[in-house]
């Protein structure tokens, strides 16, 4: 868009003050800015408030001290000026965390904000950062205001309100006629602004006007609209407008409109500035920059000499965009009111709703030829007015979507609309298969079976692996046929939590069923889905199994997670959906794990670790049968607004008992462990440590201890 655009001019009252090579060789400086006396800076100020600057917003950062001369001359100039805001700078510093009680530790990231030195933090009218968002390195937004630094205005929202402090009585009388309350707040005249301690706070009263009331905004909109003596002063008149849209805004960020590659906005050198003629207001042919915003910042002329830019929308023409360029961007577009603004999401919903039906009916209606000139038409006329709004309201509809994509669906839609028929016996065959497979599967093999052997993925999966007791007994019980009635009203009361919490049945043999839930990268709402899910098929299969009187499957469930092969596996004219992996074996031993140690629902701690919401209790560390590596098991009870004192003091003592187990103290241990079945009436996990507790002591060997509990059985 920016390309279809063009170069739009810039704002007239926004300056930029280059700090470059040029500027350095001239003044026989460094080029290192940083080295730069702040006597230098201190005359700059001077210069541009004797040539009426309306605000000076620096771009550099001021957090150390150059001597008290140099430091007590530039906070002179900046206590002179009054209209000086300073940009801070903020660091994110990885914080290392120690591990505690077998928790892994990990790094915490805490932003700091390093502030101009205290002098000239007195003595200007506002210190502000400016954070910028990338994306795959590129900058196209900005923060007005960043929650990293305490919701604090950035340094565009800043320099905007002191420059706005040219018409903040016109402002402060708007607000007047439409809140007298709200305007009593503020100060009553804009020298009182700067004396009761800077813009930050006086930006933070004027935000919460307009945030407290919705409609705060929009009467006082129409109040300035109604206002001739405002209206009369165009220039005032958009200030104000421009204000009162900054205020009004919801979102903390917004994009930014650029406005051309570098230097487009209005640049002049720094030693141009300097020798300005006193003599003379302005001075002959000099830079004009009374009643403009400047802003002092690194800006080069040349790639190899730019230490501080940024990768825009522009910098395919050889020269990326400095930084105190990209703040009088921001800045810009406030005076303007007119960033980059994409569609409201519900509007863009209901264009490309309306656009297709529209696209469709044209490609329906018509002939093959009438068509599709109809379509290049729409095209055309569709990216001529997206490029308008662009241009002219900053107003971002989609293009690719709506000018590319749909037009070319609906066209080839049109074209194979006589295949209906095709369609229809389709949509029969995904009904019959989406009883035996994935949705998404189904789907695959209703469009072509020609790439079913190579459609495998690598996906992280969680697997829950079911098994249900007695079932021998049972199919020896029942007939046939009573049996297969039965059993399918056991899985429908299995499948149907699975499927209420997103989980995919991927295999069903016997008494026994396979579920997962996959996504490309590990989520914690997965790990809980499943968590859920697993309750939930324990709760239903009790109250199963109480509705079937005599017949009972009591079901155990275990639960790990990994990364998976999912896919279509099998040869020649025989092929089966469903995972492959370490992952899937080891849940089904995890599940068989249950009746070795009397639980119902057991998962490892890749599913369960730092997982709220739920009661759980690690068992111990086990060698599971035919593994070579241990998993840690822990036993899932029940939801945590589901749980009791009772559990929870259990639970307690069981871990002080593991511990004890762990150390080999085999007599604290056991004690522990015969309490924890007095509070409990019976626990499965203390009864199998009891008897692995006794049988440790008698038969203490004196070697080298390992608590890894090897399992030999399935």
């Amino acid at each position: 868009m920016f390309g279809l655009r063009g170069i739009r001019p810039a704002p007239s009252d926004v300056v930029i003050v280059s700090i470059d090579k040029e500027s350095a060789d001239s003044l026989n400086l460094p080029d290192d800015p940083r080295k730069w006396p702040r006597s230098l800076h201190a005359k700059l100020i001077d210069k541009l408030s004797s040539n009426g600057a309306a605000s000076v917003a620096f771009d550099v950062i001021f957090a150390d001290k150059h001597g008290a001369n140099e430091d007590n001359l530039f906070a002179q100039a900046l206590r002179k000026a009054g209209n000086v805001v300073l940009c801070e700078a903020m660091k994110v510093e990885n914080v290392p965390l120690p591990q505690n009680r077998g928790l892994p530790g990990g790094e915490l990231s805490i932003t700091k904000v390093l502030s101009p030195i205290p002098s000239f933090s007195r003595s200007v009218a506002a210190t502000a950062p400016f954070p910028v968002p990338k994306v795959s390195n590129k900058v196209s937004q900005y923060w007005m205001f960043t929650k990293a630094a305490g919701d604090r205005p950035t340094l565009p929202v800043a320099s905007f309100q002191v420059f706005m402090m040219q018409a903040y009585e016109d402002f402060l009388s708007l607000l007047k006629k439409v809140s007298p309350d709200q305007a009593s707040r503020l100060p009553s005249s804009k020298e009182k602004v700067i004396g009761r301690g800077g813009i930050e706070e006086f930006i933070h009263d004027i935000r919460h006007i307009f945030q407290s009331d919705p409609l705060m905004a929009g009467r006082t909109l129409d109040e300035l609209h109604n206002s001739k003596t405002l209206a009369s002063n165009g220039r005032e008149y958009r200030l104000i407008n421009s204000l009162i849209g900054m205020y009004e805004a919801a979102s903390p960020s917004r994009y930014l409109n650029f406005y051309g590659p570098a230097r487009t906005i209005k640049t002049i050198p720094y030693y141009q500035v300097l020798r300005i003629s006193e003599g003379s207001p302005g001075g002959e042919k000099s830079p004009d920059i009374n009643g403009k915003a400047v802003f002092v910042g690194l800006s080069q002329l040349s790639p190899v000499d730019q230490k501080e830019s940024f990768f825009t929308v522009y910098s395919r023409h050889g020269l990326d965009i400095s930084g105190v360029e990209i703040v009088a961007t921001a800045f810009a577009n406030l005076i303007e009111n007119m960033p980059v603004r994409p569609l409201d999401f519900r509007i863009y919903l209901l264009l490309i709703f309306f656009w297709g039906i529209l696209l469709g009916f044209i490609c329906r209606r018509f002939s093959t030829s009438a068509s599709f000139y109809g379509v290049i038409g729409l095209m055309t006329l569709y990216m001529a007015f997206a490029v308008y709004q662009f241009k002219h309201n900053g107003i971002w509809y989609p293009v690719m979507s709506t000018a590319f994509f749909q037009p070319v669906a609906a066209f080839f839609g049109g074209l194979l609309w006589h295949y209906t028929d095709v369609k229809q016996e389709r949509q029969n065959i995904r009904k019959a298969l989406g009883f035996y497979l994935p949705d998404d599967v189904a789907d695959g093999l209703t469009r072509g079976v020609e790439n079913m052997q190579s459609s495998h993925q690598i996906v992280f999966g969680i697997c829950l692996s079911t098994d249900a007791e007695q079932y021998s007994s049972l199919a020896e019980a029942l007939p046939p046929k009573e049996l297969g009635s039965f059993m399918n009203k056991y899985y429908e009361t299995i499948f149907r939590p699975i499927k209420q919490h997103g989980g995919i049945v991927s295999d069903v043999i016997g008494d026994s069923a396979l579920a997962i839930w996959v996504s490309s990268n590990p989520e914690a709402a997965l790990r809980q889905n499943a968590c859920l899910a697993a309750l939930d098929i324990s709760r239903a299969i009790e109250v199963f199994n109480r509705e079937t009187g005599s017949f009972r499957l009591p079901t155990r469930i275990g639960l790990h997670s990994g990364n998976i092969l999912l896919g279509n596996i099998g040869a020649i004219d025989h092929y089966e959906y469903r995972p492959v992996g370490d992952i899937v074996n080891t849940a089904t031993r995890i599940e068989g794990l249950n009746k070795q140690i009397g639980t119902r629902i057991l998962a490892t701690t890749e599913v369960v670790g730092h997982l709220g919401g739920f009661l759980t209790r690690e068992i111990g560390e086990f060698m599971l049968a035919g593994k070579m590596k241990p998993v840690v098991i822990h036993e899932l009870v029940c939801r945590l607004e589901e749980s009791d004192e009772r559990q929870t003091e259990a639970f307690a003592l069981f871990g002080m008992a593991l511990g004890a187990f762990r150390m080999q103290l085999w007599d604290d241990a056991i004690r522990g462990f015969h309490e924890v079945e007095g509070l409990l009436g019976g626990d499965g996990p203390s009864s199998f440590y009891i008897r692995l507790c006794e049988y440790n002591r008698n038969h203490e060997t004196g070697g080298l201890w390992d608590p890894i509990i090897r399992m030999d059985n399935k």
